[in-house]
């Protein structure tokens, strides 16, 4: 019988926890499925003013929101979602859903996936961040991304919103 390691408290400060350029944002991992049990993970994202990500769908997490600083424009199956500091959103596996960084400042947010699973997506399409600050914009290979993103059940379903906010 295989025995794995118990789960033990932690404690992560600002700053802390693995660091990942993912699609122009920096991304931290605050607890990922290795520490939950497979049950969730939880990372802090900055996101550069006006960003969007294509539209997507993952086929098994439910992703969720809490907003830390700046605002956003969720867009999910239909329903446009506007947050700012202090607001939750939901956004239920199956369902394509993008956001839309609003223009006047970042956004700072925790992002919660359940079952965990997207830090291993974010490291395979981004890279180690050794600064914890937002990066100059790269190209992202759309083929590339749509490849990893399949891998990962998640589905590039088309472009992001026209105009962020």
């Amino acid at each position: 019988m295989t025995r794995t390691a118990p789960i033990r408290p932690y404690l992560r400060r600002q700053g802390e926890g693995d660091a990942l350029w993912f699609l122009g944002n920096l991304v931290t991992v605050k607890a990922a499925g290795t520490e939950t049990r497979g049950r969730l993970t939880v990372a802090e994202f900055l996101n550069p003013p006006g960003f969007a990500p294509p539209l997507h769908r993952h086929l098994v997490e439910d992703e969720l929101f809490y907003v830390l600083s700046g605002t956003v424009r969720f867009h999910c199956d239909g329903d446009v979602l506007a947050a700012g500091p202090g607001d939750f959103v939901h956004l239920p596996a199956g369902l394509p859903h993008t956001f839309a960084v609003g223009p006047g400042e970042p956004l700072r947010a925790l992002q919660i996936t359940t079952p965990s699973g997207f830090e291993d997506f974010a490291a395979e399409v981004g890279e180690p961040a050794a600064e914890h600050r937002l990066p100059d914009p790269a190209p992202i290979d759309p083929a590339a991304l749509g490849h990893a993103a399949a891998r990962h059940r998640v589905e590039i379903l088309g472009p992001p919103p026209a105009a962020a906010g």
